[in-house]
């Protein structure tokens, strides 16, 4: 009788934590699905990579006072000779713009293996962003960024790391050198897209800033 008791109240205590992992894989395979789907829709296949995206995804949905449905990609595990720049509408799951960027001048030449937090270290930073305000300094037009993740990119605000547009990105300078020019750690775009993107992103939008 002790034995069957003991079952029984071995039984009840495991049920709680079997129905919060079926929650938790219920909720994973969600947003799996949403996240394929908005992949599919967007027709974001041969541009971007899918794994990439999904980790995009995660961090916009996981993120606290954006105000726009918007998703910028940056992936800097590709060259910077490849448009890696992506604003993806996820309300209408669109693609809107496919760029080229820069990265940080101690980041490396043509792909970027290193990257600071540190002020000053003229390196690019990984990790979610949201966008802030715009304001014309030595760069032009150019969007305050906040950095979120902790010890990765929150001294953004700090380093004035900002997107701007630069005549160094662009397919006549690679052409030329055979790799794009370099930042201070700013996100640079075309200058001839620069106003454009900014706008459609100032304002609260989440930028996933990613590498291997």
């Amino acid at each position: 009788m002790k034995k069957v008791i003991y079952l029984f109240l071995l039984m009840v205590c495991l049920l709680p934590l079997s129905a919060s992992a079926h929650v938790v894989n219920t909720e994973r395979k969600n947003a799996d699905i949403v996240a394929d789907y908005v992949y599919q829709k967007a027709d974001l296949k041969g541009k971007i990579d899918y794994n990439v995206f999904k980790q995009a995804f995660i961090a916009y949905n996981k993120t606290r006072g954006k105000k726009k449905s918007l998703l910028t990609i940056i992936d800097y595990s590709m060259p910077s000779t490849e448009k890696r720049f992506y604003v993806i509408d996820l309300k209408s799951n669109k693609l809107l713009y496919r760029t080229y960027v820069s990265h940080g001048e101690n980041s490396g030449r043509l792909i970027a293996d290193a990257f600071s937090n540190r002020v000053n270290s003229h390196k690019t930073s990984l990790g979610t962003f949201l966008t802030e305000g715009t304001y014309n300094g030595g760069n032009g037009y150019s969007l305050k960024l906040n950095g979120l993740t902790r010890g990765e990119n929150d001294n953004a605000l700090k380093r004035f790391i900002v997107i701007h547009g630069a005549k160094y990105v662009s397919e006549s300078f690679i052409k030329h050198y055979g790799y794009l020019g370099r930042s201070w750690g700013c996100p640079a775009i075309p200058t001839n897209l620069a106003k454009s993107i900014i706008d459609t992103i100032k304002g609260g939008s989440v930028i996933f800033a990613y590498a291997k």
